[in-house]
């Protein structure tokens, strides 16, 4: 029986832009339960570690309804000020158009004020690549599209990216933009399956996106599959994973790296042993039976 091929050792951010691992670690809770800078460090230093190229956080992460704004990336930039040489070991994302209680602002004036706030709070001068985090119904894109070039032609932004955005809202952006999109960050994990079927995935590979899946785990409801469609996805993860030798999560990363789009599972964990044993998805292989069988159990219904 044939396999899947590997999942690459890299993948590229747009033609120009830099290389990135094929598995990512992201900051969502980087802020949380007193974390020092010294407990952070050791979390970027795991994910280094572990061949992990691209570091993920957001302008909102650390925010907790009431306050909190901008402290995943004020904690990361003590870690770069600490230890200046760890900022060219990875590629630094970042998110912003958030903005607590509006939901969301868009408007140029805004989304350069964003990105100034990052920039002071990470502690650079520069961001590898940016996302807007969710999308403003309000805000035109063309006027959005004016803002991010404007932004990478002053040299505080490198390549641009979108998360949570439509196929039509992703297209519309793109359309505008001089410095065209190279990524896009939709949920996609065993449990989040849409992005195979609503042509997520088929626009990422039409437009050359690398899709960054955030959640990759369920948000944690494959560590604790309560449903009875979640335990048949976790039952048949465990069944594929053990006969690897690999844990459920790690088998949950490599089924979505398998997709030939290229999706790069952005590791959620707060904890070292968690981060370092994503690595092993790289290499676990998979037949068209087995990954479909995931596919399946997701569904609760045979393929059409």
């Amino acid at each position: 029986m044939s396999l899947l091929p590997l999942p690459p050792a890299s993948r590229q951010l747009g033609p120009d832009g830099p290389a990135i691992s094929p598995i990512a670690w992201g900051m969502w809770r980087l802020a949380e339960d007193g974390r020092s800078a010294a407990d952070a460090a050791r979390l970027v230093h795991a994910a280094l570690d572990a061949g992990i190229t691209l570091l993920d956080t957001a302008d909102i992460y650390g925010f907790d309804g009431a306050g909190g704004f901008g402290d995943a990336e004020a904690l990361l930039g003590e870690v770069l000020t600490a230890e200046p040489g760890l900022r060219s070991r990875f590629v630094l994302s970042s998110k912003g158009g958030i903005m607590p209680p509006l939901p969301y602002d868009q408007s140029p004036d805004y989304l350069a004020r964003a990105i100034d706030a990052s920039l002071k709070r990470l502690r650079v001068e520069h961001i590898d690549l940016w996302h807007i985090h969710r999308p403003d119904l309000l805000a035109h894109p063309q006027e959005v599209a004016r803002a991010l070039d404007d932004a990478v032609r002053a040299g505080k932004l490198g390549a641009l990216a979108v998360s949570n955005f439509t196929l039509h809202q992703t297209a519309a952006l793109q359309q505008f933009l001089a410095h065209k999109l190279v990524a896009t960050q939709p949920e996609i994990s065993p449990l989040a399956i849409a992005a195979f079927e609503d042509g997520t995935l088929d626009q990422a590979m039409m437009l050359g996106l690398v899709p960054l899946a955030w959640s990759p785990l369920g948000g944690g409801r494959l560590a604790d599959p309560q449903t009875p469609r979640d335990k048949a996805v976790a039952a048949e993860l465990d069944r594929i994973g053990a006969a690897q030798g690999v844990s459920r999560s790690v088998a949950a990363y490599a089924w979505l790296m398998a997709h030939p789009a290229g999706i790069v599972p952005i590791i959620g964990s707060q904890q070292e042993s968690r981060i370092s044993e994503g690595a092993a998805a790289l290499t676990m292989r998979w037949t068209r039976e087995d990954w479909y069988a995931i596919l399946v159990a997701a569904r609760g219904a045979p393929m059409p």
